[in-house]
């Protein structure tokens, strides 16, 4: 009895082996397809931000490459929304003196109809 039990054990443990060997292949399979969409992405962010550099002579993109450039681009668009808020506060200042200075032009007007 005690071998007939020592058999199904081993066959269990058999069995778990097999299964652990096929859920590695799957998780290195997982792995490879999901190395190959990481370099795929990397490739169309450096295509879309500079395409000059994406795939020059065939090198792959490096994350190092990826992330500079994304940090280019926001450190650009921090910039230009600085800028774009300086020129509104521009205007909008700008406008301020016209209307002043127009609401000045219509009292010396009345003032000069009022002369007449």
């Amino acid at each position: 009895q005690a071998e007939e039990e020592l058999k199904e054990a081993c066959a269990r443990q058999a069995l778990q082996l097999q299964e652990m060997g096929r859920r590695e292949r799957l998780l290195t399979a997982d792995v490879g397809r999901a190395k190959e969409q990481l370099e795929s992405f990397k490739t169309q962010v450096m295509r879309v931000c500079s395409p000059a550099a994406a795939g020059v002579a065939g090198k792959a993109v490096t994350e190092q490459q990826v992330i500079e450039k994304v940090r280019q681009i926001s450190d650009e668009n921090q910039q230009s929304h600085e800028r774009e808020k300086r020129l509104q506060e521009e205007l909008s200042s700008r406008l301020s003196k016209e209307k002043v200075v127009s609401a000045n032009i219509e009292v010396f007007k009345k003032s000069l109809q009022e002369l007449q």
